[in-house]
Parts: C-alpha cells; sequence; structure tokens
C-alpha cells in the first residue's frame, strides 16, 4: 500500500523537534501558574503574607517572560494564549479569592460576587487585549498606552487592603473592600488610556550602569525589608498616576487630528492671485532673452 507523500511530509513537520529558546518563556510562564496557584492555597490556609509574596512573584516573573522571549526570539502563539491563560489564573482568579478568603467572605454572597466580579474583569481585559493587539486601525501614538489598568498591575493594587492591615492599620469593614475591589475590576475593563512605556527604548550610558545596578539592588532590599511600605506606596502612586497617563494620551490625540486637518484646510482654502504672477502672465508676448 502506497503512502502519501504529502502525509508523511506533514507528519515530519508535526513532529519536528522543537528548540529549547522556545521553552524557556514556557518553563516561566508556567512557573508562574505555580505562583499563582499556590497562592490561593496559602490563603485558603491563612498565611496571607506568603500568598501575597507568590502574587508579588508572579508579577515579576510575568514581566519578565515575554522579554525574554523577545530576547532569544522564542516567540510562539501557544507561549502567547499560555501567558493569556496565566494571567487569567494568576491577576484575575487568585486575588479574588484572596480577598474573599481574608474578609470579603464576611459579606457571604456580597463578598463572593465582588470577588466574581473582579475575576471575570480580568478575563475580560486580557481577552479584550488579545483581539486589539494587531488592530490596524489603531494610530502610532497608541501603542505606548494600555486600554484599561493591566492584569498585573490590577492585581498588585486591589490587594491593598492586605498590604494596609499588615501595617497594622485598622482593618476597613468588609463593605469598602467590596467596592474598592469592584471599582478595580471596572478600571481594568474601562476604556482608560493608561500608560505602558513599552515603546520607550531607554540605553543606559557607560557610566551609569554600576550605579542602576546598585538601585535596582537597594529597590529589590527595600521590597525585602519592608514589603508593605513598598506595595503600598507603590499602589497609591500607581493609582495617583492613572490621569496623568489620560492627560498624556488625550494630548498626542489632539496633535495627531491638528495634523490630520492641516492638509484638509490648507487644500480648501484657495490662495489669493499674486500680482507679479499676473504682470508675468501678461508679458507672456516679449521675445526671449537673447544670451
Amino acid at each position: 500500500m502506497a503512502i502519501d507523500p504529502k502525509y508523511l511530509e506533514l507528519r515530519r513537520r508535526r513532529f519536528r523537534p522543537i528548540p529549547v529558546r522556545m521553552l524557556v518563556p514556557n518553563f516561566i510562564t508556567l512557573l508562574a501558574i505555580c505562583a499563582g496557584l499556590t497562592a490561593i492555597r496559602l490563603s485558603t490556609e491563612g498565611r496571607m503574607e506568603l500568598a501575597v509574596a507568590a502574587i508579588v512573584f508572579a508579577a515579576l516573573l510575568d514581566g519578565i517572560d515575554g522579554r525574554v522571549a523577545r530576547m532569544i526570539k522564542g516567540q510562539s502563539k501557544f507561549g502567547a494564549e499560555l501567558d493569556s491563560l496565566a494571567d487569567f489564573v494568576n491577576f484575575g482568579v487568585a486575588p479574588g479569592l484572596m480577598l474573599y478568603f481574608w474578609q470579603l467572605h464576611e459579606l457571604n454572597n456580597g463578598g463572593w460576587i465582588a470577588a466574581m466580579v473582579f475575576a471575570i474583569s480580568g478575563g475580560l481585559r486580557l481577552a479584550r487585549f488579545n483581539a486589539t493587539m494587531d488592530d490596524p486601525n489603531k494610530p502610532a501614538y497608541a501603542a505606548n498606552y494600555f486600554t484599561g489598568v493591566p492584569a498585573p498591575a490590577g492585581a498588585i493594587a486591589v490587594l491593598l487592603p492586605i498590604y494596609l492591615a499588615f501595617l497594622g492599620l485598622p482593618k476597613p469593614p468588609a463593605a469598602v473592600t467590596a467596592v474598592y475591589t469592584f471599582a478595580i475590576g471596572c478600571l481594568m475593563v474601562s476604556r482608560l488610556p493608561v500608560f505602558s512605556g513599552k515603546t520607550v527604548r531607554m540605553r543606559v550610558p557607560p557610566e551609569m550602569v554600576l550605579p542602576v545596578f546598585v538601585a535596582v539592588v537597594f529597590f529589590i532590599a527595600l521590597l525585602i525589608g519592608y514589603p508593605w511600605y513598598i506595595l503600598s506606596a507603590s499602589t497609591v502612586i500607581y493609582l495617583l498616576s492613572l490621569p496623568v497617563g489620560w492627560k498624556s494620551y488625550r494630548d498626542h490625540r489632539r496633535k495627531a487630528e491638528a495634523l490630520a486637518t492641516v492638509p484638509v484646510a490648507a487644500s480648501a482654502t484657495p490662495e489669493p492671485p499674486s500680482p507679479f504672477l499676473s504682470a508675468a502672465a501678461d508679458d507672456d508676448d516679449r521675445p526671449a532673452r537673447l544670451n
């Protein structure tokens, strides 16, 4: 029985070896999923400090997996889909369940609804991001802005009541935590332009390499030594900076609209005839100058 050569070629393509550089980003993403799932387990056991640490660790991994993929040229459609799934689990489901086990369960169904709304908002936000990522009608300046608060930032921000409680402040009422959770979920699915910084290409001068390393190590040391102060301050600063991103996006849009209307206005308004051109037209019958 003869075998179709096309079938053999398709089979070889399907089972061809996969380069290791294509697997490394997926390993990082899977590690982030493990961190998010572990955060859920720790929150059910009442070890909320470790649960928050697991979410922060997942956010750090989410920030480097895409950069590692681009650095080693290991991007793949499979990796992009896996990253979206990881973001939904780590920054949608896990923070909502953590808040529910921490305090929202006091509201019974009301607290569960707030946790579900946040988790669903994270999923909807990720779905919209994937659907509009390759939009050809998106203006050039919009590439530097997210539409709505990104999922990792929303997950870090929604846990602010837990940070404040660990600082020794009075625990807010469960209703206040539910309203805050609902508000962060709305920011995630909103049309608010949020500065992303993805298109900003920063180059460090050679003489500043060591100071930058020291600054990064210093920040990590502060985060480890004073996690609740750093996370609380970073969340408050981030939320207060959202209007700045909206204003910057509005300014870019106005400039783009002004540039788009200038050629139309110039072509619609005819220029008055110049008297010099009219005089030159009247002298067209003069003989050409002899050289």
